[in-house]
């Protein structure tokens, strides 16, 4: 019996990045949002108080700036590093969210290859907490289907073959179709 029919939950993947070039695109397009949150929010602070003045104590004397200029080291250090930081969360989210879309995918290609070559037997599984379960579910009833299907017309065939009335060249004809759907169908 197929191990992952027992217990579809017990795939566990190895792989951190399955589809590379997915998740990596994936994941630089959040990134890249993030990145152009940090500027409109720089942009916008400093675009808001341009036309303010500021006054503070330097070397004990009192300075009068221009409020964009006083505040900007400081807006652009604090966006820089919350950035950064709340970057490394983006990546790591990302990078499960997108998990959970390639492995799915992978297992997909994975298993209708082989299902494809004619093996009516096997079925998709995928992970629990995995997207597009009912996608697998639905796949796994139409192979289902499919099996029970070519088997009842193989049934039927072989029950036809059978027959000891036949013409000889009808018989033969019978046997080989027999003999096509069990060379290229697991049943």
């Amino acid at each position: 019996m197929n191990p992952r029919k027992k217990n579809p939950t017990a795939i566990k993947r190895k792989q951190v990045f399955i589809n590379k070039s997915f998740q990596a695109r994936f994941i630089v397009k959040f990134c890249l949002i993030l990145v152009l949150g940090g500027l409109i929010s720089i942009g916008l602070t400093l675009f808001n108080t341009q036309d303010t003045l500021t006054s503070s104590f330097t070397d004990s004397k009192l300075v009068i700036q221009n409020t964009s200029l006083a505040i900007m080291p400081s807006v652009i250090y604090t966006t820089l590093i919350t950035t950064a930081l709340v970057g490394l969360v983006v990546i790591m989210v990302t990078l499960l969210v997108s998990h959970k879309i390639a492995g799915p995918m992978f297992r997909f290609e994975k298993d209708i290859d082989r299902i494809s070559k004619g093996d009516l037997k096997s079925r998709i599984s995928i992970r629990k907490g995995d997207q597009f379960k009912e996608v697998a579910t639905s796949l796994n009833a139409m192979i289902e289907s499919l099996n029970k299907n070519l088997s009842d017309i193989q049934t039927d065939v072989t029950a036809l073959a059978e027959k000891q009335d036949l013409p000889e060249a009808l018989h033969r004809e019978i046997v080989h179709l027999n003999e096509k759907i069990n060379t290229r169908f697991k049943l």
